[in-house]
């Protein structure tokens, strides 16, 4: 019976085109409970486990997780010659509905391709956002704190979201849209635009829409700074105001950039995905390598029992042994947009 029920199991894992890899599920578990999908803006955004392919343990047994923003053929192509389990895409690679799937359309040969090599996508986006040191929270870290010892920020703050989360789950009380710090005295633009180009390596400058007549070292009387990863005209401006007097964003919209600066504000607008990549080699992969360590732990015992007693399958059993995985971020994963130098 036992010889039966270990038979049933190993042919379902490789082959029942229903069951995901365990590991996968290890994943998506973490995921949830470090960025919980309720935070997530369901009014628009399309959040959660997008491409749930087939485990087929004999084609792949590598434990391994990549983390990019976006989802595009190169990072697929990454992740294939890796031999990866899971792509974290922070962007939704899927935003809405789709009437079919065909290898015509490139982003939709990316997920059939995924598919076929048996890798995963799941997607977290806003939720990331919102959560307490989620991306929103890191955006102002870069904006406030200096990289170069002694770390940390440059004048006292107090924090909070925008929009707070009205009905937050246990443990994210702090959680909503956006970030907007007060400081404690007046801080010049220029330690704020100093920061920016330190901690996001961008030495040839970054685009900034100044007030009138204005420079960035006249902008010395700063009392709040606002923040939101990616693009922030809906949570940076409030009706047709700016929030704070510094806004930074990955990118804002002309007409609202203009209304910003009218009403004696900066806003510094990055390259869309600029403002969300360092978010995953800096507190992304710490989070879930710590979250997944325990539920991959945790889920190894639980498959591990359901195997309790067979004789077969000791390639299944020697798998499920290794606590071993690896998180990795996508070397070829890049926003759109680069700036050409000027010809010297």
């Amino acid at each position: 019976m036992i010889r039966s029920a270990l038979r049933n199991f190993s042919t379902m894992a490789s082959s029942n085109p229903t069951s995901c890899s365990p590991f996968t599920r290890a994943v998506v578990n973490s995921m949830k409970k470090l960025y919980p999908e309720c935070l997530a803006d369901k009014s628009f955004d399309n959040t959660g486990l997008l491409l749930e392919a087939p485990f087929s343990f004999t084609r792949q047994k590598k434990n391994s997780v990549l983390l990019t923003v976006d989802l595009t053929r190169a990072v697929a192509d990454e992740a294939i010659e890796r031999g990866d389990s899971v792509i974290i895409a922070y962007h939704p690679i899927i935003f809405r509905g789709l009437k079919s799937l065909t290898l015509s359309d490139p982003q939709q040969a990316s997920l059939l391709r995924l598919a076929h090599h048996g890798i995963s996508v799941y997607s977290p986006h806003t939720a990331v956002d919102a959560v307490p040191d989620g991306m929103a929270d890191w955006l102002l870290d870069v904006v406030m704190e200096t990289k170069t010892p002694p770390r940390g920020p440059i004048f006292s703050q107090t924090r909070s979201a925008i929009y707070p989360e009205q009905t937050p789950p246990p443990g994210f009380e702090k959680a909503g849209k956006g970030r907007i710090a007060s400081t404690d005295r007046p801080v010049c633009l220029t330690s704020l635009v100093d920061n920016l180009m330190l901690n996001l390596n961008r030495p040839y400058g970054i685009p900034i829409a100044l007030p009138q007549g204005k420079k960035v070292p006249d902008m010395s009387n700063i009392r709040t700074i606002a923040t939101c990863p990616g693009s922030g005209s809906s949570i940076l401006m409030k009706n047709g105001k700016p929030v704070a007097d510094v806004l930074v964003t990955g990118e804002m919209s002309h007409h609202d950039a203009l209304a910003a600066i009218e009403h004696g504000s900066a806003v510094i607008s990055l390259f869309h995905s600029d403002s969300e990549r360092g978010y995953l080699r800096e507190v992304m992969r710490g989070y879930l390598a710590e979250a997944l360590r325990d539920e991959w732990d945790a889920l190894r015992a639980q498959e591990a029992a359901a195997l309790e007693g067979g004789d077969g399958d000791g390639d299944m059993k020697d798998w499920l042994s290794d606590p071993n995985f690896t998180i990795s971020v996508s070397e070829r994963d890049r926003d759109p947009y680069e700036v050409w130098p000027a010809a010297r």
